[in-house]
């Protein structure tokens, strides 16, 4: 959406404590009228006739080389485990993006399935165990990094799959559509987007516990690297600070390994005698992945990877409805005011609020109560947003299927495991769209 480059002095430059702080308030969020937003859709890649058997990397390495030739307007890209990503172009509308990434996807699933393949909307691999597929310096970095926090770090690299939203800071005065407002609703309306989206119930063959075991990992794996500031009213000011105070994952050298000691924080690094440069402080920000990030606009990072063809296509509309269509980000604002007390003050999402949310989805009934006057303002806002039909109907069908009934996703997947379990029939493969393969 934005350049974070943009007007800065000589990347190789080293930066001070003070100029970093300086520079990430004047990046982090580009404000005026919201006019662009984005999607950025990751899928496991599993064997279209049975997604429980592993795919070799020479495979994957296969058909990601002929997917390179396929041109396409989404940039492509691997995630460390083998996942693929399609990341649109910003459009300049709903309907401009869907159309977009809908193409793309046609283009890359025609290439998967000639090979046997296909990609799985799920928010975490629910049978084979974190293998990495991309070997690299900043992925070796990455891994030993987060082993230090446990195994949820290899899990997020390697079996997790989301649906981003990118959407435009917002205006730099208050109000509905104000970057300040957008920020914090981003941030309470998070929570009701894992509830409602949740679909990573199963690990390892069997349930987690939680329905969003993705949101799980990233919980586990600790605030530094996957947590949001504590919220104020300078927004700038909290994201400038939380860089600087998270630790560094890693400093890079033309040889040798990119460790670097455990717990150096950005800060820390500005005050040694070798500080860090610019081209590092663009690069530190690129190594912590909070639920909201921004980026001179916002990434939506907390939606769980959906099941279907174009089940990514739901939490994107709502997502754009509620932030940019005026009366229903007003409406969004006043329905998730209460959920701000159950936050505690803490930081997304190692908040209770959160916490409910990745646990128990919609069960929860403030969550369940506050995605249904989300989902209702979504759909009164949507044809004005210039939403077709299909994308409406494909809104209100989810609504009425999950959210009216308390339900997500990942709900769906619990009751065909019970039902396989039971033998009552074998564990359907609905994760690989409308069609099921034989």
């Amino acid at each position: 959406m934005s350049d974070p480059s943009d007007g800065c002095a000589d990347p190789r430059t080293a930066v001070t404590e003070a100029e970093v702080e300086a520079l990430v308030r004047g990046i982090c969020f580009k404000t005026g009228p919201p006019r662009r937003l984005g999607v950025e859709v990751e899928w496991l890649v599993h064997e279209l006739r049975d997604p429980r058997l592993p795919v070799s990397p020479e495979r994957l390495e296969a058909v990601y080389a002929a997917l390179r030739t396929v041109p396409l307007r989404s940039a492509l890209t691997v995630e460390p485990g083998g996942q693929l990503e399609l990341s649109s172009p910003p459009a300049a509308s709903l309907m401009e993006c869907v159309g977009t990434v809908s193409a793309d996807l046609d283009a890359v699933r025609a290439v998967l399935r000639r090979d046997g393949l296909a990609i799985v909307g799920l928010g975490h691999d629910p049978w084979h165990t974190p293998r990495r597929f991309l070997r690299a310096p900043r992925y070796d970095a990455m891994e030993a990094c987060l082993d230090r926090t446990g195994p949820a770090g290899r899990a997020m690299m390697c079996t997790s799959a989301s649906v981003q939203v990118c959407l435009d800071a917002g205006y730099e005065e208050p109000g509905p559509l104000g970057h300040v407002r957008r920020w914090w609703l981003a941030h309470q309306l998070g929570a009701v987007l894992v509830a409602a989206f949740a679909n990573s119930p199963i690990a390892g063959g069997r349930p987690t516990g939680w329905l969003s075991t993705r949101q799980l990992r990233w919980a586990q794996i600790g605030t530094g690297r996957a947590g949001g500031p504590v919220l104020d009213a300078d927004p700038r000011g909290a994201w400038a600070r939380h860089v600087l105070d998270s630790p560094v994952m890693c400093v890079r050298r033309d040889d040798g390994p990119w460790h670097v000691p455990d717990g150096l924080t950005f800060r820390e690094w500005t005050r040694s005698p070798r500080p860090p440069t610019r081209d590092d402080l663009d690069y530190h920000a690129t190594t912590l992945f909070p639920p909201v990030r921004p980026r001179g606009h916002l990434e939506l990072r907390m939606i769980d990877a959906q099941p279907g063809d174009d089940g990514w296509i739901v939490p994107l509309a709502v997502a754009a409805a509620l932030f940019d269509d005026p009366e229903a980000a007003e409406t969004a604002y006043r329905a998730v005011k209460p959920l701000a007390e159950r936050a505690h003050g803490m930081p997304a999402p190692h908040n209770p609020l959160w916490r409910d949310a990745a646990r128990v989805g919609l069960a929860d009934p403030e969550l369940r109560e506050v995605a249904a006057a989300c989902f209702a303002a979504a759909l009164r806002a949507l044809p004005r947003l210039g939403a077709t039909t299909e994308v409406v109907d494909a809104v209100g069908a989810y609504r009425d299927r999950h959210v009216a009934r308390g339900r997500c996703p990942a709900d769906d997947s619990l009751d065909e495991l019970r039902a396989a379990a039971r033998g009552a029939h074998p564990l359907p493969q609905r994760t690989h769209g409308k069609d099921t393969p034989s």
